[in-house]
């Protein structure tokens, strides 16, 4: 009896975690936002899954500050203003650059390896216009890299300021061709940790970040 109830545990917890990706996929994107109201119940219908691990999902985000509850209603996102979008990118210029420095120190031939291969994946997706596609792969790579500096505090935290990011500007690069560029500096960034040049990757790193900011981001409305 014991394994059945372990193997159903570890079941219902990955799939409340493929859901909380999409639904945090969703707030980064603009695709859910500030001023609407979710039910669990609507998105579960809508991802084809159950109510239960889209409820622990919302939850999940309610504690990182995320999402609000609306009593007999449902969740909704808490808007962020372009105060609240400044003080997130200049907190993932504090943490975010000096950490992937650190972590280029401790990066070894197989982690620049399976890097390249997630930084194909995003010229892909970009090249495809698969926005979602490219904000999972695109926070796979830095959240991996960031790994290797060793610091799992630095990493939740930085992974928090990417949740808390609106990069709405994204679809109409998308549309328009124009995320290949942005999408190419993963492989400049694996150049420039291959190649020891610390002081090309901390431009390289503060030149992409910069796009979060003033070429996609967008204050909430609502």
């Amino acid at each position: 009896m014991a394994p059945d109830v372990q193997a159903g545990h570890l079941e219902r917890r990955s799939l409340r975690d493929q859901v909380l990706a999409l639904v945090r996929q969703a707030l980064v994107s603009g695709e859910i936002r500030p001023g609407d109201i979710y039910s669990a119940a609507a998105l579960a219908t809508r991802l084809g899954v159950s109510s239960s691990p889209v409820r622990e999902a919302m939850l999940t985000l309610v504690s990182e500050g995320l999402l609000e509850p609306v009593r007999n209603r449902g969740y909704r996102v808490i808007p962020l203003s372009e105060h609240d979008l400044d003080e997130v990118y200049t907190m993932r210029l504090l943490l975010e650059v000096p950490g992937t420095l650190r972590a280029a120190a401790n990066a070894k031939p197989e982690d620049i390896a399976r890097l390249g291969i997630i930084a194909d994946e995003i010229e892909r997706t970009a090249r495809d216009g698969d926005v979602a596609g490219f904000l999972d792969a695109d926070r796979r790579f830095h959240l991996d890299l960031l790994e290797l500096c060793g610091n799992r505090r630095l990493v939740s935290t930085v992974a928090a300021m990417r949740d808390q990011t609106r990069l709405y500007g994204l679809e109409a690069l998308a549309e328009q061709g124009t995320l290949d560029n942005s999408a190419h500096e993963h492989h400049e960034i694996l150049d420039a940790i291959t190649r020891d040049d610390t002081e090309g990757l901390e431009r390289l790193m503060r030149q992409h970040l910069e796009h979060t900011r003033s070429d996609w981001a967008r204050p909430d409305e609502g």
